[in-house]
């Protein structure tokens, strides 16, 4: 006996659903509307309708992002995504402009840093749970958008234009600034003089010592990526916009380490590599990735496989037997 394909007739046009679920959201019912878009979509990818189930699921995230409703938008713009993959929807410039659509309104509040009055505890409290709401919505939302674009586009790493959203949304709204994690995705983003920036704007406001770690960071991620390019050019356009804002640039052992291993690895030394690990060692070890980092280098542009530290121990218990 074959199985009954899925009935088409029994949905109607999706505009017809957008126009209802858009008059339940405007007349203050966001969360009637969300139960509703969450079952409805369902039964349009049931139906194979894809394509209608995405105009609902973006028209739907879309309005909740408007209405300020964050955690209802988010969680229709993650499945936009999910019917992305269901669909098997290639990576295409319509597909990220809707994506981008989405992103664009997801609130932008820097948390505010000048509360001083005891009476502000609870303004500030509250400020902070609304940013990591925000935060935790539009991540979710683009590392989902980051694997389907790895998935089914061009680059294994991801969309480069979604890792820049996912960049500037870590640094803009983020009550914890975690360098790391903004500098992991503009490395696989798009917009190198958006992150020197990004970096110009922490090192004015960081504490002393960050600085020279967070562009060391930086350089060192492009490298272990095998980008000599966009780490160069990363260092040029950086001392370009401190020299603009009449900065002063960081001077440390750790950047004259990262200026060394710039030229370094253009002339394809590997001995004069190995003697600025020896030398600025302790520069390297003021943050514990940096070694990880530079082991990638070394992997990268010079063949250097990783010691395997079990190897090394059997190794040394064969020569005592």
């Amino acid at each position: 006996m074959s199985r009954e394909k899925p009935r088409r007739a029994n949905l109607p046009p999706v505009q017809e659903n957008i126009n209802k679920l858009e008059k339940v959201i405007n007349d203050g019912n966001s969360y009637g509307a969300q139960q509703m878009y969450k079952s409805i979509s369902a039964r349009y990818v049931s139906a194979q309708r894809c394509a209608e189930a995405l105009d609902l699921l973006h028209s739907g995230a879309c309005l909740q992002l408007k209405h300020g409703e964050v955690t209802c938008g988010s969680e229709l713009a993650v499945m936009f995504v999910d019917a992305l993959v269901k669909g098997k929807i290639p990576c295409d410039p319509e597909i990220l402009d809707r994506i981008r659509k989405i992103y664009k309104l997801f609130p932008q509040i820097p948390v505010p840093s000048n509360f001083a009055v005891e009476d502000d505890v609870q303004e500030l409290t509250e400020a902070l749970g609304a940013a990591k709401t925000r935060l935790h919505g539009c991540s979710s939302f683009l590392k989902a958008a980051i694997k389907w674009s790895a998935e089914f586009g061009a680059d294994k790493n991801g969309d480069p234009q979604l890792h820049t959203m996912l960049a500037e949304y870590i640094y803009s709204e983020s009550p914890e600034m975690d360098m790391a994690k903004v500098s992991y995705h503009f490395v696989r983003g798009n917009n190198l003089k958006k992150f020197a920036t990004t970096l110009v704007n922490f090192m004015s406001k960081c504490y002393p010592g960050e600085d020279d770690i967070a562009i060391a960071r930086a350089i060192l991620m492009y490298l272990s990526m095998g980008n000599l390019q966009d780490a160069s050019s990363l260092m040029e356009e950086l001392k370009k916009q401190v020299q603009a804002q009449e900065l002063e640039f960081p001077v440390s052992d750790l950047i004259q380490f990262i200026n060394l291993l710039l030229l370094t690895l253009e002339k394809e030394t590997l001995p004069l590599f190995n003697a600025l690990r020896v030398k600025y060692k302790p520069s390297i070890d003021r943050e514990p990735a940096f070694n990880e980092l530079v082991c990638d280098i070394a992997e990268k542009f010079y063949g250097v496989q990783r010691r395997n530290p079990f190897q090394d121990m059997f190794g040394d218990m064969l020569k005592m037997m």
